[in-house]
């Protein structure tokens, strides 16, 4: 529900935002719409132009920030590896030049080990050697341990026995192992080593202290920060200790914090993380020799200065070009709409009913546009007149349709049918076929409908057989095979019947009962389309004939109303398309007729020739009594066309009660008026 909900709500958005569009498009004219557009676009470009330079900016500077943190660690961490390897060259002289080379209870001994610290003393805060008990054997610049301090309990010293072979090298710490106050609290960073003495004639191991002054490192470190500006950096261990840190004081009373080991657990490399709840990149390097980082942060408010400045200089920029853009877009908008404008006052006046010219000028694509609509107007005159012509054809066809139903010979004939069926007692029949023939005309009528169902087309089918079945003495059968889901489909009214008539004419209307006339109406659906078809067991028709009756009605014979095959395939084009419409398909059968008592082939003849053939043999039968001559005469009025003179002619012959078998001989379709005239007097005159 909330989705349908909020589909809506877009949608009426979307709507308002499109008639928003429309009405601003409706007041304004085409060069203030393209002076607008122009300076909607230059503007939306502008700003999104200084957007993307301020943000390569911006970048920029961070990246030149970064950069700048990178090479300065690594110069520093250069420095601080220097000192460190300085360290471990005076600890390893001590131990390869002095103690492993002179006897400890020798004078030149002390004397050279003095003499190493006198020259080395601006970076060592202390030099000692110590026994394995941890007593002192030698010491610059003091020799007096302080009381209560158990050396072999400080951290130095256990790393220097537990691994041997190596110099270690402690952290920051103060040194108080002398008993001289000039030289006590001092921060340093202890190397020691395990080393090898020689007592006399006894070896002896011991443990050699060198203390560098943590000053020298501290300096480094503070050059470092005070060039840095806003970027700090701080020195931290492996797992996060803080060793040094510009801002050690603050942190130590809680007035600032830093995520130190989270940095201690990225290897070497820049990171962007969140420190004190603001955005900061870190650049991390490590020592070779102790293994401590090297942190350095940049803050983005480090390119804040620099992005101000910048900042003002892209507006001052932006304001200028946009007002530079206005007026060269003011130009070209009067430029383009200027011959769109004089394109619009032609056509209006084009549309008022003022033949004149269509504007042509401009640019290649406003006359091109010009081109077109004169084109356009000229096609739409041409379909409206094919239009109309089209109109009055469909309009003339249902007329002919609607005629081809009701045409006088067929409701005559039907009538007096009925009359002759009163005559002769046939109430049921009568009333039957009257019944029919009013569902035949209420259906064709259809309150003046075009399309119908073809449930309704096939009732109006149905009744017309009826009727036809009666007037032809049941000589054929009649079978509707239809789909049950295509009854509920519509068609445009009045398209079965004459397939039927053709049946009856062409087909079965001339065979007799024991010849087992039969018409077959199918109706189905293939895929979309619906297929209707009037098959017959009939005598069929020429090649020529099934050529001519969907194209030429002046070349097929007339029957019925003569325009019903032709009729239904143009309204059913008309409807659909030229892709349907009907389809006719005929075999001419060859039948054995006797003439004149012999057998003879009657191969592609008419229906009329049929017709005169057989009533040639009716001639020679046995005298029929006076109830077949009835029955035949009956047949004959409703069967046949005859028109509304020759008709009255035939009342005549009826009135003065002529014999059934000279009027049977005077009432025939191809008996002329002048000739029935003649028949009936030499007749009354016998």
């Amino acid at each position: 529900m909330n989705q349908k909900k909020n589909r809506k709500k877009k949608h009426e958005k979307r709507n308002t935002i499109q008639n928003m569009m429309q009405n601003i498009s409706a007041w304004m004219d085409i060069q203030s719409l393209l002076m607008t557009v122009l300076s909607a676009m230059t503007i939306v470009t502008t700003i999104v132009m200084g957007l993307l330079i301020y943000s390569r900016f911006k970048m920029s500077v961070k990246e030149t920030a970064i950069s700048n943190a990178e090479s300065r660690i690594e110069s520093t961490v250069d420095q601080v590896n220097n000192e460190l390897r300085n360290m471990r060259q005076i600890c390893n002289a001590v131990n390869y030049n002095i103690v492993q080379e002179y006897d400890i209870s020798d004078q030149e001994f002390s004397r050279q080990f003095s003499l190493l610290y006198e020259v080395n003393n601006d970076k060592l805060q202390s030099m000692a050697l110590y026994d394995s008990d941890g007593k002192i054997i030698a010491a610059e610049p003091v020799a007096t341990r302080e009381k209560n301090q158990k050396v072999t309990e400080q951290d130095w010293y256990k790393s220097a026995t537990d691994e041997i072979e190596n110099i270690h090298i402690s952290t920051p710490h103060i040194q108080d192992l002398f008993g001289n106050e000039t030289y006590q609290y001092n921060w340093v960073v202890s190397l020691s080593s395990l080393v090898d003495m020689n007592h006399g004639d006894t070896p002896d191991s011991g443990v050699l202290l060198v203390d560098m002054k943590y000053s020298m490192i501290e300096e480094v470190l503070d050059n470092l920060n005070e060039a840095a500006g806003e970027t700090y950096y701080y020195l931290c261990t492996d797992d996060g200790e803080i060793l040094y840190h510009p801002r050690k004081a603050e942190i130590d009373r809680g007035f600032f914090t830093e995520d130190s080991s989270t940095a201690a657990g990225y290897a070497d490399g820049t990171y962007e993380i969140s420190v004190n709840g603001v955005k900061s990149n870190i650049v991390v390097n490590s020592l070779s020799y102790t293994g401590w980082k090297l942190v350095g942060v940049v803050p983005e408010g480090v390119q804040t200065a620099s992005i101000n400045k910048f900042r003002y200089y892209i507006i001052a920029t932006a304001i200028i070009l946009l007002m530079m853009l206005f007026v060269v877009n003011k130009i070209m908008a009067k430029k383009i709409s200027k011959p769109i404008l004089k394109l619009d006052e032609s056509v209006k006046s084009y549309e008022t009913g003022e033949k004149t010219e269509i504007y042509i000028g401009g640019a290649s694509e406003i006359r091109h546009l010009a081109y077109s609509v004169q084109n356009s107007y000229k096609q739409i005159e041409q379909l409206m007149e094919e239009i109309i012509r089209q109109q009055n054809k469909r309009r003339k066809s249902e007329m002919d349709a609607l005629q081809s139903q009701i045409n006088p010979h067929f409701l005559y004939n039907t009538l007096e049918s009925i009359t002759w069926m009163v005559e002769a007692n046939k109430n049921e029949e009568a009333v039957f076929m009257i019944s029919e023939l009013a569902k035949l005309l209420r259906i064709s009528l259809s309150k003046g409908k075009t399309v119908i169902r073809i449930s309704e087309e096939l009732q109006h089918s149905k009744s017309y057989m009826n009727i036809q079945q009666i007037r032809y003495k049941d000589r054929f059968q009649v079978e509707f095979l239809i789909d049950k889901n295509v009854e509920e489909c519509c068609t445009v009214k009045l398209v079965v019947q004459p397939l039927l008539e053709n049946a009856i004419y062409y087909g079965v209307g001339n065979m007799d009962e024991d010849e087992g006339g039969k018409i077959i109406v199918r109706g189905e659906q293939k895929g979309n389309d619906i297929f209707l078809s009037v098959e017959d067991n009939g005598m069929g028709m020429s090649q020529e004939v099934v050529d001519n009756l969907l194209t030429n009605s002046e070349k097929v014979p007339k029957h019925g109303s003569g325009v019903g095959l032709i009729n239904v395939h143009t309204r059913i084009q008309l409807m659909f398309g030229k892709e349907y419409g009907l389809k006719i398909y005929s075999e001419r059968e060859i039948k054995e007729v006797e003439k004149s008592g012999e057998k003879v082939n009657i191969i592609d003849l008419t229906p009329q020739e049929i017709a005169a053939l057989q009533e040639n043999e009716f001639q020679m039968e046995t005298k029929p009594t006076d109830e077949d001559l009835r029955e035949e005469f009956t047949t004959r009025l409703c069967t046949m066309d005859f028109s509304a003179e020759q008709m009255d002619e035939a009342k005549k012959a009826l009135a003065i009660k002529m014999d059934l078998e000279y009027l049977l001989e005077y009432l025939k379709p191809e008996t002329s008026i002048e000739e029935m005239k003649e028949k009936l007097e030499k007749y009354q005159s016998r």
